[in-house]
C-alpha cells in the first residue's frame, strides 16, 4: 500500500506530522500500524516482510495480545491530547484525505449507507436538491445534464461507482453478516455493553396524537438528525415535528392529498420529501415551510403504495403501485424515466435499495421479491432475481443494509411478510440473489409492518434489527444469535405497531401505531 510520490507507505503521513511539529503523531502513526498489522495477522495470512524495512519491531508487537489494551488507551489518550491543542484546519483535511486514502487501499472502497450518504453529501453541497429543469432521460438520455440544469456526475462517475459498487458483492469470503470478537478497536469505541445493556430503554420521551384515529403507516427520522421526525397518515396529511427544544412540537402539518398517505421519504440533504397517496399522486414538498412544490399523478392513474429515493441521484424517486408496477420518476420533470418500469405479480408493498443505489428490490402482496438491475447513468430497470418468500403472503417492509469490513463484508435483506416472522437475507451475487439466514418470531398476520436495522450496529459485536408487531410491542433481536435472540421488547401502544425508526445516534426511536399513535422512547444513558 503506497501513496504517489511517498518512498514509504506512510511517508505522507509523517510529513504531516512533521508539518504539525508534533511527536503525538507521529506515535499515533506507529500506533496505527501497529493496529494494521494486528488486524491482518488475525484477519488473513500476512505477506512476509522484506529483511531492512524497518517495521520488524512493529510486526514482532502487533502479534501480542497484550499491546491491544494499551494501544487503545494511548490511542484514546492521544486523539484528546490533540483535540485539546488544536491544529491548522488546512493540515487536519489533508490529515483527513491522506486516511481515507490508505483505508480505501487497505480494505477496499466503502459502502456502508454512511459512506453512501457521504458520497451523496459531495454531490447535494455543489447543488442541494432543487427542481431546476433537469433534461428529460425520456428525451435523450445521452443528453443528460446538456441544458438549464448543471450536473454534478457524470457518465464515467457512474461508471467508475458501479466498479467500486461491483467489489461489494465480489471475493467475498464466507462468515458471519455481522462484526466479529476480532473487531477490538471498533468494539472499545463503542463500549464493552452487551446488547442488552446498549438497548435499554428508560421509558417514553414524547407521545405525538395529532393523527389518532387514523394509521400512521410511516415514520422517519431526518437523515443523519437527531431531533427532527416526520410520520404520514392514512387521514392524508404528513407531520413535522421537532423534539428539541422540550417540549417536543408539531412544526406543521402538510396537506393536499384527498387520500390517505401510504409512504414518504426524506431527501439526503433533507431538504425535500417524496409522498405516496391512496389517491394515485406522489407530491414534492419543501421541509422548510411544507409548501407543496410539485403533485405527479402515477402514469397507471393507480393508487401509490411506496417510495424511495435513488440513494446516490436524489432527482430520481422510485415508486411502486397498486396495478404492479414500479415505476422510475424523475422528480425534477415530473415525467417517468425511459426504460425506469416493471411489473411485479402483485400490488407493489415495500422498495429498497442498497447503499450504492446499483441494486432495488421490490415486495408484492403475492409473496415475492423481486430484485432489479438499477443503470446509473439512465435510470433504467433491468429485472435480474426473484424470490418467493411464501406464496400469498404480502411482503411489508424490505431494508437493505451492508457491511464493508474486513470483519463482516456481507450485504442482507431484512423482510416482514406476515408470515409472524421477521426475514434475515443474506445477498449473495451482485444481482440481488437472496439466501434465508435468520427468522425471528413476531405477530404478523395482515398489518403492514416494518422493521430496520440498527444504524450504530457496526461499531459492536452482534448487530440488532428493530421491528413492529401486531402484539402492541416493539422488538428488539440479535441477528447473530440462533436461539433466544430477542434482546428487548417495548410496550405501551395499544394497537398494533406498525413502523419503527432510530435518529442518526440511536438516542431515540420512534413507533407509529395502527390507532394514529407516534411514541418517542428515550434509550438509557450509559
Amino acid at each position: 500500500m503506497r501513496l504517489r510520490g511517498s518512498p514509504t507507505p506512510w511517508g505522507g503521513f509523517l510529513s504531516i506530522c512533521s508539518a504539525v511539529g508534533s511527536s503525538s503523531w507521529q506515535q499515533a502513526a506507529i500506533l496505527l500500524e501497529l493496529e494494521r498489522g494486528e488486524k491482518g495477522s488475525r484477519g488473513r495470512t500476512r505477506r512476509k516482510r522484506r529483511p531492512g524495512n524497518g517495521c520488524g519491531v512493529a510486526a514482532g508487537l502487533s502479534s501480542r495480545r497484550e499491546f491491544r489494551t494499551q494501544y487503545i488507551r494511548r490511542r484514546s489518550q492521544l486523539l484528546r491530547e490533540n483535540a485539546k491543542a488544536g491544529h491548522p484546519p488546512a493540515l487536519r483535511r489533508q490529515y483527513l484525505r491522506l486516511r481515507g486514502q490508505l483505508l480505501g487501499q487497505r480494505y477496499g472502497p466503502l459502502s456502508e449507507p454512511g459512506s453512501a450518504r457521504a458520497y451523496s453529501n459531495s454531490i447535494v453541497r455543489s447543488s442541494r436538491t432543487t427542481l431546476d429543469r433537469m433534461e428529460d432521460f425520456e428525451d435523450d438520455p445521452r443528453a443528460l445534464g446538456a441544458r438549464g440544469h448543471r450536473r454534478s456526475v457524470s457518465r464515467g462517475s457512474y461508471q467508475l461507482q458501479a466498479q467500486m459498487n461491483r467489489a461489494v458483492y465480489e471475493d467475498r469470503p464466507p462468515g458471519s453478516v455481522v462484526p466479529t470478537s476480532a473487531a477490538e478497536a471498533s468494539r472499545a469505541m463503542a463500549g464493552d455493553t452487551s446488547l442488552s445493556e446498549n438497548y435499554a430503554f428508560a421509558g417514553m420521551y414524547h407521545v405525538f396524537d395529532q393523527h389518532v384515529d387514523e394509521a400512521v403507516p410511516r415514520v422517519r427520522f431526518a437523515n443523519d438528525d437527531r431531533h427532527r421526525l416526520a410520520c404520514c397518515s392514512l387521514d392524508g396529511s404528513i407531520s413535522l415535528c421537532q423534539l428539541v427544544p422540550a417540549p417536543p412540537t408539531v412544526l406543521r402539518v402538510l396537506r393536499g392529498h384527498t387520500r390517505g398517505v401510504s409512504d414518504f421519504a426524506w431527501s439526503l440533504s433533507n431538504d425535500i420529501l417524496v409522498s405516496t397517496s391512496l389517491d394515485a399522486t406522489m407530491r414534492i414538498w419543501a421541509s422548510e415551510d411544507g409548501r407543496c412544490i410539485r403533485e405527479i399523478p402515477d402514469p397507471d392513474s393507480a393508487e401509490l403504495l411506496c417510495c424511495t429515493f435513488q440513494p446516490v441521484n436524489n432527482n430520481l424517486t422510485v415508486v411502486g403501485n397498486a396495478k404492479h408496477n414500479v415505476h422510475v420518476m424523475n422528480i425534477s420533470t415530473g415525467k417517468k424515466v425511459k426504460g425506469g418500469s416493471s411489473k411485479l405479480t402483485g400490488r407493489v408493498l415495500a422498495l429498497s435499495f442498497d447503499a450504492p443505489g446499483r441494486l432495488l428490490w421490490a415486495g408484492d402482496d403475492r409473496g415475492s421479491v423481486f430484485s432489479f438491475l438499477f443503470d446509473m447513468a439512465t435510470g433504467k430497470l433491468t429485472k435480474a432475481k426473484r424470490l418467493v418468500v411464501h406464496e400469498g403472503s404480502p411482503v411489508t417492509s424490505i431494508s437493505a443494509r451492508s457491511w464493508v469490513s474486513r470483519e463482516a463484508r456481507d450485504p442482507s435483506l431484512l423482510i416482514n411478510a406476515c408470515l409472524s416472522k421477521l426475514l434475515l437475507y443474506r445477498v449473495v451475487d451482485n444481482e440481488g440473489t437472496l439466501q434465508l439466514k435468520r427468522s425471528f418470531p413476531i405477530e404478523q398476520s395482515s398489518h403492514p409492518v416494518r422493521s430496520i436495522f440498527c444504524p450504530l450496529m457496526s461499531f459492536r459485536q452482534g448487530a440488532c434489527v428493530v421491528t413492529g408487531s401486531e402484539d402492541m410491542c416493539v422488538h428488539f433481536f440479535d441477528v447473530e444469535r440462533a436461539a433466544k435472540a430477542a434482546v428487548n421488547k417495548l410496550q405501551g401502544h395499544s394497537a398494533p405497531v406498525l413502523d419503527v425508526s432510530f435518529n442518526c445516534d440511536e438516542s431515540l426511536l420512534a413507533s407509529s401505531d395502527a390507532s394514529g399513535m407516534v411514541i418517542v422512547w428515550r434509550r438509557e444513558q450509559k
